[in-house]
């Protein structure tokens, strides 16, 4: 991937698009999906459209109980346990899907935590790092053999424009000399974004491609951790906590770029691209205004890609993919 390539294609949807809207028309009988997080926000609206298309869809889910009242109504969906903070419970959970799957043609990389009080995982892990980025790196690594068996798998990340805040700290990426919950935030969310550019750099002699996006901004349960104080004081939500807040985007509308991903026409031979608004994001220089949009060059850097795939092999043991 060159920078060349991180600029709008002139898709036909737009931030007002709804999930309905980028889906109207699709057909996806006979394809497989996994939704982590598919059961609240964002990732039940991913999961209803793409069973409501045709998909079978499997969601893992820490909560597996929460999971099936949500998703009581919906056919076609199979849920099963897994905490992305817990290695040992994705590895666990990728041998269960391997066993129900000869191929796997999405994977959605929906579930997330956001500005989380200081807590370890683990061998003493950041727990935004590991939910958000250890997590999912580890669940494509073990599925990996589904996907390259797709022979067109998409696997669909969602960032943030949070990514804005900061790179990666590899001086020290978990926090041991002083936390700071918006700052770990923001290197989770560069790590999803990287994450995908150096996948994608893997995967593409086997047709697998990866894209990282941002959705927009919704007020779902990722903002569970912040008071309704801090979100008023931030002009989110009036005293009742309903959205007031300019340039909120319904659930509907926040899942539409992550389905664009999945099934655009328009993304074919294409990947390792950050999306936004159901298109292709710019680059933004560095001071860029969060909420102005676009992609840090930082979070799309190849070189800085394969450098935290190491540091993610490394930490988790996942099992390698073939270069």
């Amino acid at each position: 991937m060159t920078s060349t390539d991180q600029q709008p294609l002139g898709s036909p949807f737009s931030a007002a698009s709804t999930a309905t809207d980028v889906m109207s028309g699709l057909d996806l009988s006979g394809t497989s999906a996994v939704v982590t997080g598919g059961y609240s926000g964002l990732g039940l609206e991913t999961t209803r459209t793409l069973a409501a298309a045709g998909a079978r869809v499997i969601v893992p889910a820490r909560r597996p109980d929460v999971a099936r009242t949500a998703l009581a109504d919906v056919e076609g969906c199979d849920i099963i346990p897994m905490d992305l903070a817990d290695p040992e419970s994705v590895r666990a959970a990728a041998v269960r899907i391997s066993d129900s799957l000869s191929r796997l043609d999405l994977l959605m990389a929906v579930a997330g935590v956001m500005a989380t009080p200081e807590r370890r995982v683990g061998p003493g892990w950041e727990s935004q790092l590991a939910a958000n980025h250890f997590g999912h790196f580890t669940l494509a690594c073990e599925l990996y053999p589904l996907l390259a068996a797709a022979n067109g798998a998409r696997v669909v990340v969602n960032s943030s424009a949070g990514h804005t805040l900061t790179g990666i700290r590899w001086h020290d990426p978990h926090f041991r000399t002083g936390y700071d919950r918006w700052l770990a935030y923001g290197q989770a969310k560069t790590a999803n974004s990287l994450f995908a550019v150096q996948l994608d750099a893997l995967g593409r002699d086997d047709g697998v491609r990866a894209f990282a996006l941002h959705p927009g901004k919704i007020i779902t349960g990722l903002q569970r951790e912040m008071t309704l104080h801090e979100q008023m004081e931030r002009g989110w939500v009036d005293a009742h906590g309903n959205v007031i807040g300019a340039g909120f985007k319904t659930p509907s509308q926040g899942a539409a770029t992550g389905l664009w991903a999945a099934t655009s026409p328009l993304l074919h031979d294409r990947g390792g691209l950050y999306l936004e608004d159901c298109d292709v994001a710019p680059v933004s220089a560095a001071g860029t205004p969060m909420d102005d949009g676009g992609v840090r060059a930082y979070a799309i850097d190849p070189d800085a890609a394969a450098r935290l795939w190491e540091l993610s092999v490394t930490a988790t043991g996942a099992t390698p993919i073939p270069r």
